[in-house]
C-alpha cells in the first residue's frame, strides 16, 4: 500500500506576509496611540512592507511550481510467527 501527498512548500510564505500585511496595515492606520520611544504607526509600515514583500516571494515560488512529495510505503509480510509491518517515507522536492 502506497500514499503520496503533493503540497505546495510556499504557501506558509504567502498565508504569513498576507497576515503581517494585515497586521502592520492595523497599526498603521488604526491604531491611536502616543508613545515615547516607539512609534508603532512606523512599526506598522515596517510591518506591512515586509509583509508585501514576503507575499510577492511567496507568489514568485508558487508560480514557479516547486512541490515536495512524501510516499510512505507500507509492507505487511506474511511469516512463519506472524505478519511483520514495515513502513518507508521519503520526502523529495521537485521543479514542476
Amino acid at each position: 500500500m502506497e500514499f503520496v501527498m503533493q503540497r505546495t512548500s510556499d504557501m506558509g510564505l504567502l498565508v504569513f506576509g498576507i497576515v503581517l500585511a494585515v497586521v502592520g496595515a492595523i497599526m498603521r492606520f488604526a491604531v491611536e496611540v502616543t508613545t515615547e520611544g516607539f512609534n508603532i504607526h512606523t512599526a506598522g509600515v515596517i510591518m506591512l512592507v515586509v509583509g508585501i514583500l514576503a507575499s510577492v516571494v511567496g507568489l514568485v515560488l508558487l508560480g514557479m511550481g516547486r512541490t515536495s512529495r512524501s510516499t510512505t510505503t507500507e509492507r505487511i509480510l506474511e511469516t512463519p510467527t506472524g505478519q511483520v509491518r514495515t513502513e518507508q517515507r521519503s520526502d523529495s522536492s521537485m521543479q514542476g
